[in-house]
């Protein structure tokens, strides 16, 4: 399943720009990218710090809650950002429930998940925001970046373009497969 890709130089929240999106009546699953947030969010109403280097992405598509429901979703969001960041630096990543990835108990990715209704749809938004080279300094948690792990600088074209593949690859599979089908493959 083909994903559109939307880039930005800076928008408030990808989250926001994705939920606008729907609202015009884009249906087709999209990505959108912005090279820096004003305004990123995590969960219960925290900030996400966006620095600019890093990468802020929100990806939204249909969902069909009766097949995969949303809690089921965030398990499959971690387990994918996970296999796709674990191929990259080949590093031992830890997922803290229920959307943060950690390094040596250092932070270094959010991903937020918001379910919208839009003309008797339910869409799913899955903000991710990767600290890929700069680590931002944030008083309740301890943070780092994936260029601090891999000690060198990385491509956030590269992880952006295996996001993009995989999600492809991953929503078409969600049309056929169990969630334990899914979750035993992107594991």
């Amino acid at each position: 399943m083909k994903i559109n890709l939307k880039k930005f130089k800076v928008v408030k929240s990808t989250n926001d720009t994705a939920l606008k999106l729907i609202k015009k009546n884009i249906s087709k699953p999209t990505l959108i990218m912005s090279e820096r947030q004003t305004g990123g969010r995590g969960r219960i109403g925290k900030k996400w710090v966006s620095k600019k280097g890093n990468l802020f992405i929100s990806i939204f598509f249909k969902l069909n809650q009766k097949k995969i429901n949303f809690k089921q979703f965030a398990v499959l969001n971690a387990f994918l950002i996970k296999k796709i960041i674990s191929n990259k630096i080949l590093r031992k990543i830890k997922i803290k429930w229920p959307n943060d990835l950690l390094y040596k108990k250092d932070k270094f990715c959010g991903i937020l998940q918001e379910v919208v209704k839009f003309n008797k749809f339910d869409f799913l938004i899955v903000g991710i925001g990767l600290n890929t080279n700069v680590v931002p300094q944030n008083k309740s948690f301890k943070s780092t970046s994936l260029k601090n792990i891999v000690k060198k600088n990385v491509s956030n074209q590269k992880i952006l373009k295996s996001i993009i593949k995989t999600y492809e690859k991953f929503l078409k599979d969600a049309e056929i497969k169990s969630f334990s089908e899914l979750k035993r493959k992107y594991k």
